[in-house]
């Protein structure tokens, strides 16, 4: 069991940065893939950016260029770096966690509850 609490959401302007932050507990720090996804309301969730155990990233075409997937093992966080925000960036955040080859299709077990960026 792994549980994933998200932090650092908010209301900003376009063009504002964001760093939103995962901590996970209950399993050995970065021994799994971890992501982030957003979503806005009942819309599919969108993979953002997603590392894997030895720090290789992934990138959604919305994200790439922008944001900035890193991890920390001493911290044992995940941040998410959010540069350039931009309206279409509204959404819910989530965390996630999985095992097996690391990209947006992984088989994400775990889910945060989400933190809100909005971006007016």
């Amino acid at each position: 069991q792994v549980q994933l609490v998200e932090s650092g959401g908010g209301s900003v302007q376009a063009g504002e940065s964001l760093r939103l932050s995962c901590v996970p507990s209950g399993h050995t720090f970065g021994s799994y893939c971890m992501a982030w996804f957003r979503q806005v309301g009942e819309r599919e969730r969108e993979g953002v950016a997603a590392i894997a155990k030895d720090g290789r990233t992934t990138y959604g075409d919305s994200s790439r260029g922008r944001f900035t997937i890193s991890k920390d093992s001493a911290r044992e966080t995940l941040y998410l770096d959010m540069n350039n925000l931009k309206p279409e960036d509204t959404a819910t955040y989530f965390c996630a966690v999985g095992w097996g080859y690391c990209d947006f299709g992984t088989d994400f077990q775990y889910w945060g509850q989400g933190t809100q960026v909005t971006v007016s």
